[in-house]
């Protein structure tokens, strides 16, 4: 049950990085963002805001260091596509 809870979360993270990125991605897309997101805010972000992410546990300081992940990962993505940042 707690990896269908992790996968919804997910997927609401990786779904609110896609709109803050103006992405237009399915469903599958924005769980692997957000979860892939959520490593790379636990490797990068967390010792910096002293703060865990969603595969620690879910309150809103870590959805938000997971979501920070998915956007900087987004973004990352974008430049490798060679899409740049989108103007809104």
């Amino acid at each position: 049950m707690n990896i269908l809870i992790y996968l919804i979360v997910a997927a609401v993270i990786g779904w609110v990085a896609t709109m803050i990125m103006h992405d237009n991605s399915n469903l599958l897309i924005n769980i692997v963002v957000a979860v892939v997101g959520a490593f790379l805010a636990g490797y990068f972000l967390s010792p910096i805001f002293h703060v865990g992410t969603i595969n620690d546990a879910f309150t809103i300081p870590t959805m938000l260091v997971t979501l920070l992940g998915a956007v900087i990962l987004l973004a990352i993505l974008h430049l490798l596509r060679g899409r740049g940042p989108r103007s809104g």
